[in-house]
């Protein structure tokens, strides 16, 4: 386990890695953000760290929509299934927790999804920022709603851009 910052337009994101697969980006203020003990060390110049941090920015600035990463998220089962079905929203769309919860089995799942989409340890790569409240509200995310409404204003589509008033 190692780990390192990255300076970008969201603040500094925490990166950790564990071998060859990126295990978590954590904003600064993350919600569920685990003991830093369990990052492991420290390092400065790190291949795989170094390639997260350009792709990130990268996305950040708009010049990316999909990340070459490999990635090994801890979860329970039911958390990595969430996260699995957040991978396959697309660039620009956004679903409710409603919906991914119909996918895993009923609505009746909905808080559930919700708690498991607020643990997700790889935000921005895997795109818990894509799922929305039932009334298309904004609805928590675990780096701030700022850093949420920023990443889909980032992600919308030019046709919804022209339509707003804002």
């Amino acid at each position: 386990m190692r780990h390192t910052q990255a300076e970008t337009v969201l603040g500094s994101l925490t990166l950790v890695a564990d071998g060859d697969a990126i295990t978590a980006v954590y904003f600064p203020v993350h919600w569920t953000l685990p003991q830093k003990a369990s990052f492991g060390e420290r390092v400065g110049e790190d291949a795989l760290l170094d390639d997260a941090a350009r792709q990130l920015r990268e996305y950040l600035a708009g010049e990316r929509r999909e990340f070459e990463l490999t990635t090994a998220p801890r979860g329970n089962a039911f958390q990595l299934a969430v996260w699995g079905l957040l991978r396959e929203i697309p660039y620009g769309a956004t679903t409710t927790y409603g919906t991914l919860a119909e996918h895993l089995g009923g609505r009746g799942l909905a808080q559930t999804v919700g708690q498991a989409v607020g643990h997700n340890p790889l935000g921005i790569v895997v795109p818990c920022h894509r799922v929305i409240g039932s009334d298309g509200s904004l609805t928590g995310y675990a780096g701030g709603l700022d850093r949420k409404r920023f990443l889909l204003e980032l992600e919308e589509p030019p046709e919804v851009k022209a339509r707003r008033l804002f």
